[in-house]
C-alpha cells in the first residue's frame, strides 16, 4: 500500500478515537445525571450527540479491523483503549437506564392498581350483586383530565 493510504487510514482511526472520546464524555455525563436523579440533564438526548452517535455508528460499521492492525503501535493502543472504555461506559449507561425504566414502570403499575382499587364498585351481600363493570384501563382513572 502507498503511504497516502496509510495516512488516510490513520486519519480515519483518529476520527473514530475523537468521536468515541466525545461519546464517552456524554455517557459519563448521563451516568452522573442518572445517579443524581436528574434525567432532564441527559446529554444523549441532545441532537448534536445523537448526530455524533449516528456518525460514529456509520464509521464503525464501515471500519475494517485490518486498518487497525496495520496502524502504528501507539495509535493502535489508543484506539483499543478508547474502544474498551467506550464499551465499559456504554454497559454501565445501559444498566442504569434499565434500572430507571424498571423503577418507573413499576411505579406506574402500582399507581394504576391503586387507582383501580379506589374506583372499584362496592360489592353487596344481597342475592344479586349486579353486574360489575369492566375496567377500561389505567388511563381512564386520571382525575386531572
Amino acid at each position: 500500500m502507498s503511504p497516502a493510504v496509510f495516512l488516510q487510514d490513520d486519519a480515519r482511526i483518529e476520527r473514530l478515537i475523537g468521536m468515541a472520546e466525545r461519546l464517552v464524555a456524554a455517557l459519563e455525563s448521563d451516568i452522573a445525571a442518572l445517579k443524581d436523579g436528574k434525567p432532564a440533564a441527559l446529554r444523549t438526548a441532545d441532537p448534536e450527540i445523537q448526530k455524533l452517535t449516528a456518525n460514529y455508528g456509520r464509521e464503525a460499521q464501515n471500519f475494517d479491523v485490518r486498518i487497525a492492525q496495520a496502524a502504528p503501535a501507539p495509535l493502535r493502543s489508543r484506539f483499543v483503549a478508547i474502544t474498551t472504555k467506550f464499551r465499559e461506559v456504554l454497559q454501565l449507561h445501559t444498566r442504569l437506564l434499565a434500572a430507571v425504566k424498571n423503577a418507573s414502570e413499576g411505579m406506574i403499575k402500582a399507581i394504576a392498581e391503586e387507582v383501580h382499587k379506589m374506583n372499584a364498585p362496592t360489592r353487596t351481600y344481597g342475592p344479586r350483586p349486579g353486574a360489575v363493570p369492566q375496567s377500561s384501563g389505567a388511563m381512564v382513572f386520571n382525575s386531572v383530565v
